[in-house]
Parts: structure tokens; sequence; C-alpha cells
């Protein structure tokens, strides 16, 4: 239960389509050429600032969430790519329209799996570990850890450096990556029925949950 309450707050990250994030570097007044960690933890303490104080978002409120995401979160995301390292060779091979269908439904889908987990939300403490990187680095990891009823669980964050600042790609919750959570997921549907398939199989999971279904 722990686990999945971490997984629902921060795999908030990436549940937004990384084709249309902001181009601007100063977002809601964090600077995204800021150093990777500080950009992070100003962004963690909002996200947790509105989750202690908006009852919508612990209701399971999927429009409210979907709302914060996208002001809050979105500038600070490449999730097209997360998609695309999440399917590996597979992405090269799919249209441009199934790319977008593709981010699209892995996007919906994070967000209607783990918005039910939200209302779960009380006290939960992040603290952030020393941040060690050269100047000259482009792909970072920023490392923290939750405490949830004095237990520590680690969670980390992964950025690369892009013209608008940094950005989170992919994220680590009590040792497992989320690209490479998916990978083998991916990889199976797509060798069953290709990349549309993998789509078709990502559209029914989000009308079952939508529907109020746990997905079999």
């Amino acid at each position: 239960m722990k686990r999945f309450f971490l997984i629902s707050c921060f795999l908030t990250f990436f549940s937004i389509s990384g084709a249309g994030f902001a181009q601007q570097t100063v977002v809601n007044n964090i600077d995204t050429n800021s150093k990777p960690d500080v950009m992070i933890q100003t962004v963690t303490n909002q996200v947790l600032d509105t989750l202690r104080t908006d009852t919508s978002l612990r209701s399971g409120d999927i429009n409210r969430i979907t709302q914060v995401v996208n002001q809050r979160i979105l500038p600070y995301t490449d999730f097209r790519r997360t998609t695309q390292l999440a399917m590996g060779r597979a992405w090269r091979s799919a249209t441009p329209e199934q790319q977008v269908q593709m981010v699209a439904q892995f996007e919906m889908l994070l967000i209607r799996t783990y918005a039910g987990a939200l209302s779960s939300f009380r006290d939960q403490q992040v603290q952030f570990k020393p941040f060690r990187a050269d100047p000259s680095d482009t792909d970072v990891v920023v490392r923290s850890s939750v405490i949830s009823n004095g237990q520590p669980v680690e969670l980390d964050y992964r950025l690369y450096k892009t013209p608008q600042g940094w950005r989170v790609y992919d994220l680590n919750v009590a040792g497992a990556w989320l690209i490479q959570a998916y990978q083998q997921q991916f990889k199976e549907k797509i060798d069953q029925g290709g990349v549309q398939g993998l789509i078709n199989f990502l559209t029914q999971r989000n009308e079952q949950l939508a529907a109020g279904k746990q997905p079999s």
C-alpha cells in the first residue's frame, strides 16, 4: 500500500503529454535553467502543498488532478521522451499519428490508474539527498526519499538538459524505474499485435478505468 501511494503521488510527474510542453524557461516562478535539484525541490514542494490543501485532489477528482498536472508539472517534464524510451525500437516504426496516440493513452493510463490513491495522502515528507553532478553534465539524477510513518522510501528523478532547461523523463520509486517497469509489458503487446495492438490495449484499459472497472 505504501509503494502504491508513492507511485500515485509522484508518477503524476509523467502523466502529461510532452508534445506541447512549455517553451519558456521560467514557469510558476521556477527557472528551469537553475540547478536541477533546486528545480525538483521547488516543484515538489508546490505539488505537495497543493495536495495538502485541495480536498478535490484527495477525493480523486480526475478533472482537477489533470488541471493541477497541466499547471504544476507539465512545464518540467518530457513525457514524449519517456514514452519513446519505454517503447524502444518500436517507437521508430510507429507512424506520427500512432506516436501521438501512444503518448496520449499512456498519459491517461497513469492518471486514471493512480488518481484514486491520492485520497491516501496525509502528511508525508520528502527529504532530498546531496546532489552530485558536474556542471557540464546534461543527464543527471536527483535523489530523495519519502518519509511515510517514519520509514524512508527511495524516490529519484532522472532529468536531461534541453534548450528550454531541465526536463524530468524517468522516475525511480523504491528501486523500480518507470521506463524499465513498462518496457517489458510494452514489448509483449507490440510482439503480439504491433504498435497499434499496444495502443488498442492501453485504450481498452483506460476505458475500463473510466468505467470504474479493474482491468483484467
